[in-house]
C-alpha cells in the first residue's frame, strides 16, 4: 500500500519540501508504470477535462482548466499574450481583401473570410489586433521626464478603437493618412494657482495641470476622418493613466501616430495586460495540530487558509482554503511544524489569471485563444496528411 501511495504522489503532485521541490516532471507517460494504462484515450481525456470559471470582475478573469498538462497550459497562456485570434469582423473590411465571398460584419457565413480560410492556417490578418501609440513627435518636452520615456509611457496606453474601421500601415511608410492612422495631441502646460493659500503646500491646491493624465489625450482628425467617423468616440481606455509630473512652466506638447497593429509585433498592441497560471495548492496536516501550534500553524500560512475550530475546549486547526495559499514555505522554519504538515500542487489542476487591458472582455479573449489553439492542432494535422507515406 506504501508503495503504491507513493506511485500515486508521483504522478499526480508536485510536492514542495523545506530545501527543494520533488516531482517537478510528467512521468505518466505509457510504460512508466507498471500496472498503469497511460495510452492516449480520447474519451478518458473528455471525462477528466473541465474548466471551471470561479471569478469574473469586469476586465479581470478566473478560471480553473483541469485534466490538461503543462505543455498545453502554456502554450494557451502563450496565445493569450500574443496570438488572440479572429472573431467574425476582425482582420479586415467588409470587401477590403478583394474576395468574392467575404461577409465580414455580415454576421453571416464562415468565421474566416475566404482568403484567410484557404490559408489553411491563422496568419497576422486572423490575429485580434488593437489601436496603439507607434510614432511620437515631440515639439516642446520641458518636464523631468526625457523624452524616449516619454513616448514609451505613451506607447503603452491602451487606445478605445476599433481596429477594423482602418488597415495595417505599410512597412516604410512614415506619413499616415486617414486609413492607417489615429493622431492624438497632448499639450498641456503647468501654472501656479494665485488663489492658494499661502501656507498651502498641497501641490494639489498650488498648481493647475501639475499632473498629466491620459484623458488629456485628444484626438485630432487626420483627412476626412470627421466624415468616415462622425460618431467616433476615440480616446484612452482608461482616463486616469498618469503620464507626467510638471512644475510651472513645465509644459508638454506632443503629437502621436496610433497604428494597427498584434501581440507579436509588440507588447503595447496585446488585449491582454497579465495572462498567468499555477497549480492548485493541496495542503495536508499529517496530524492533529492542537492550541499553540494549531495558532502558529495559521499565521504560517496565507489569510483563510488555516482555521482553528473550538472541539472539546481544544483549538484544532484544519485546511479551510488551500487555494488561497501561495506558499511561502514558512512552515518549514518552525522545527515543530515542518514534518507535521505535507505542502504540494495538483500536477493537473491549473488556476487561470486573466486580465485585459479593457479593449476587449476576458471572457472574449480565453474563448479565442481556445479557438486558435484548436486552429493550430487542425494546421499540425493537415501538415501530417500532405506529407507522403513511403
Amino acid at each position: 500500500m506504501e508503495a503504491k501511495r507513493r506511485t500515486e504522489e508521483m504522478r499526480d503532485r508536485v510536492v514542495l519540501g523545506e530545501f527543494g521541490v520533488r516531482n517537478v516532471h510528467t512521468t505518466d507517460f505509457p510504460g512508466n508504470y507498471s500496472g498503469y494504462d497511460d495510452a492516449w484515450d480520447q474519451r478518458r481525456f473528455e471525462e477528466a477535462f473541465r474548466v471551471d470559471v470561479i471569478r469574473e470582475e469586469g476586465d479581470a478573469l478566473e478560471f480553473d482548466m483541469v485534466g490538461i498538462d503543462a505543455a498545453i497550459a502554456n502554450a494557451f497562456r502563450r496565445i493569450l499574450l500574443a496570438e488572440v485570434p479572429l472573431r467574425p469582423g476582425w482582420g479586415c473590411r467588409p470587401g477590403s481583401c478583394g474576395g468574392n465571398a467575404c461577409v465580414m460584419g455580415s454576421g453571416e457565413g464562415p468565421a474566416l473570410c475566404q482568403p484567410l480560410r484557404a490559408a489553411s492556417g491563422i496568419g497576422r490578418e486572423a490575429q485580434v489586433p488593437t489601436m496603439a501609440v507607434e510614432k511620437v513627435f515631440v515639439y516642446n518636452n520641458t518636464s523631468i521626464v526625457q523624452d524616449e520615456i516619454l513616448a514609451h509611457r505613451l506607447g503603452l496606453i491602451p487606445i478605445r478603437a476599433d481596429p477594423r474601421l482602418f488597415e495595417y500601415r505599410n512597412q516604410g511608410d512614415e506619413e499616415g493618412t486617414e486609413i492607417d492612422t489615429l493622431q492624438f495631441q497632448l499639450k498641456i502646460k503647468c501654472s501656479r494657482n494665485s488663489q492658494a493659500a499661502k501656507e498651502s503646500s498641497d501641490p494639489n491646491e498650488l498648481y493647475f495641470n501639475h499632473k498629466v493624465y491620459s484623458k488629456h489625450m485628444t484626438w485630432v482628425p487626420l483627412g476626412n476622418q470627421t466624415d468616415l467617423f462622425p460618431d467616433a468616440d476615440f480616446r484612452p481606455v482608461h482616463d486616469d493613466i498618469l503620464i507626467a509630473l510638471l512644475r510651472p512652466g513645465q509644459e508638454i506638447d506632443v503629437l502621436m501616430h496610433c497604428v494597427k497593429g498584434i501581440g507579436k509585433d509588440h507588447a503595447k498592441f496585446s488585449p491582454v495586460a497579465t495572462a498567468s497560471y499555477r497549480l492548485l495548492p493541496d495542503i495536508t496536516l499529517l496530524q492533529p495540530i492542537e492550541d499553540e501550534a494549531a495558532e502558529m500553524l495559521q499565521k504560517c500560512f496565507s489569510p483563510g487558509v488555516i482555521e482553528i475550530q473550538n472541539i472539546k475546549g481544544k483549538k484544532v486547526a484544519r485546511v479551510a482554503n488551500a487555494r488561497l495559499d501561495t506558499f511561502s514555505r514558512e512552515v518549514f522554519r518552525h522545527e515543530s511544524l515542518k514534518d507535521l504538515v505535507r505542502l504540494a500542487r495538483v500536477r493537473n489542476h491549473y488556476i487561470f489569471s486573466v486580465e485585459s487591458t479593457g479593449i476587449l472582455p476576458p471572457d472574449v479573449l480565453v474563448s479565442e485563444a481556445i479557438k486558435i489553439l484548436m486552429g493550430k492542432c487542425q494546421r499540425f494535422l493537415n501538415e501530417l496528411d500532405s506529407v507522403p507515406m513511403e
